[in-house]
């Protein structure tokens, strides 16, 4: 892998700085310039933040710099949100101040598609060359790291995670915080780096592929500038760490939106499609995607056989998974005869009634109740050689009064999580969800599965909107830890 180590150590100071300057920070609070600000102040960044303005005397209780000259210290990090025809006075300033890293929130330039506009990016790039400071953007949010306290949105996780991102858009990179946050996802670093006018998409894919605080890598290109060299990239990093893709622009429309966001070339889908396959990326098509198989990575043990068995909510809801995991990829082989066996001993009214999938409606038939066959079963299930992993769907498809169906529901999230912590088999949970009801009655039952789905999180078990979605996800994550087995 080809490592510019000087690179690697500029960024680590923009990731640990022990000063940072606001340039063109104002109190606005529908301003950008007020929010960078704003974001440090909340997230409780413990190094030192310089306001600069020099129309202010202080912005949010701060004392305010009129220029970077001013500041009294070494400042090791610039976030730049200044109108763009004055970002090459702001970087003159930056060598006598030991800067070597400039973010530039600062936009309207090359994504305008204007001669002028792109005309004068090239003229920031070479003053920064000229004085040897690198820039992550333009029109970027930026750095994400909680564990530096470092935030470019309101209202971000602050515990740590494993996962590291890097996206074009910065809106999308966000996005990906809070979707992620509510399936207990967690980021080690996320990184919108927005136009790339010097340092690109490889560059922030090798640091990251280096960086110890990061296990699994995702992705979101909407262009590059630079194909082969981000083809060997993607390739000397998806052999040391799992790299998960989004291409935006895939389509026409897509594409020529593209150009107006960071000024990208977002070039056809097959090459894109090539380019992934070749390095051994993970595709994903959109932010839904792209979490179900974070969730699914960062959670699951490796699983190299597709053998699955399934234990549903209802009877229909049992066949239509079925369908969809056959349709997936997937295997889902019938009920070994030494788990009817067992079950003949324990449940002798549905012994051998029961299949896989398993229809759960049934077992309220069952003399022993509902959660404790549903135990048995799952326990003999995870002791079996005849599947590799279990699913299991919880939906509000049950004739029970919310009392009853809320502690029936507290019951099985307590049992699963049980079988889960016991590591017999890798666990997965479908928790059905469409949205709320403004009918109260269904509006706590969708309630139980959100507090079900909040509880699998936490535990580290992997959930999903619907059973597509998992099937497709996990298909993926079985191919990857194949290939890295020789299966």
């Amino acid at each position: 892998m080809n490592i510019d180590t000087n690179l690697i150590d500029i960024l680590e100071t923009a990731f640990h700085p022990k000063a940072i300057a606001v340039a063109g920070t104002s109190e606005d609070p529908l301003s950008f310039r007020y929010q960078f600000l704003r974001h440090l102040l909340d997230y409780n960044y413990t190094g030192h933040v310089y306001p600069v303005n020099p129309n202010k005397e202080s912005v949010l209780g701060l004392k305010a710099y009129p220029n970077l000259s001013s500041i009294p210290e070494p400042v090791d990090y610039v976030i730049c949100c200044i109108p763009a025809p004055k970002v090459p006075d702001l970087l003159a300033e930056c060598p006598a101040k030991g800067t070597k890293i400039v973010h530039m929130v600062t936009a309207r330039l090359s994504e305008t598609g204007r001669k002028e506009a792109r005309e004068l990016e090239n003229k920031i790039l070479h003053a920064a060359r000229k004085l040897n400071i690198r820039l992550i953007g333009p029109n970027c949010l930026g750095i994400y790291y909680p564990r530096g306290r470092l935030a470019n949105a309101h209202n971000l996780p602050r515990e740590t995670g494993n996962i590291g991102a890097i996206f074009q858009s910065g809106g999308a990179s966000t996005m990906l915080i809070r979707y992620g946050e509510l399936r207990g996802l967690r980021f080690s670093k996320v990184i919108s780096y927005g136009n790339a006018l010097d340092i690109d998409e490889s560059d922030f894919l090798n640091y990251l592929a280096q960086d110890d605080e990061t296990e699994i890598i995702a992705a979101y290109f909407e262009g590059v500038k630079d194909g082969k060299k981000l083809l060997k990239t993607l390739t000397d990093v998806a052999r040391v760490k799992p790299v998960i893709a989004i291409k935006g622009g895939r389509g026409k429309a897509g594409a020529k939106a593209v150009a107006s966001h960071t000024a990208a070339i977002a070039g056809s889908t097959s090459v894109w499609d090539t380019v992934f396959k070749k390095a051994g990326v993970i595709p994903a098509r959109d932010l839904r995607e792209l979490v179900d198989l974070l969730v699914t990575f960062s959670f699951l043990p490796p699983i190299t056989g597709y053998k699955v068995g399934i234990f549903g909510a209802g009877g229909g809801l049992s066949v239509m998974s079925a369908d969809i995991c056959e349709e997936a990829g997937l295997t889902v082989p019938p009920m070994p005869h030494a788990i009817r066996e067992e079950l003949k001993k324990t449940a002798p009214e549905i012994w051998d009634w029961i299949g896989n999938p398993i229809d759960g409606s049934i077992m309220g038939a069952v003399s022993m109740g509902f959660t404790e066959i549903t135990r048995e079963l799952l326990r003999l299930m995870s002791g079996s050689p005849h599947f590799d992993f279990l699913i299991t769907e919880f939906s509000d498809d049950n004739p029970f009064l919310t009392e009853i169906g809320t502690n029936l529901a507290a019951r099985q999230t307590e049992l699963y999580i049980g079988l889960h912590n016991k590591q017999l088999k890798p666990l997965i949970a479908v928790v059905h969800s469409e949205g709320a009801s403004t009918n109260v009655s269904s509006y706590q039952r969708w309630k139980i599965l959100t507090e079900q789905r909040a509880k699998f999180a936490e535990a580290r078990i992997p959930t999903y909107l619907a059973m597509d979605e998992a099937a497709k996800a996990i298909h993926k994550f079985i191919n990857y830890c194949r290939s890295k087995t020789g299966g």
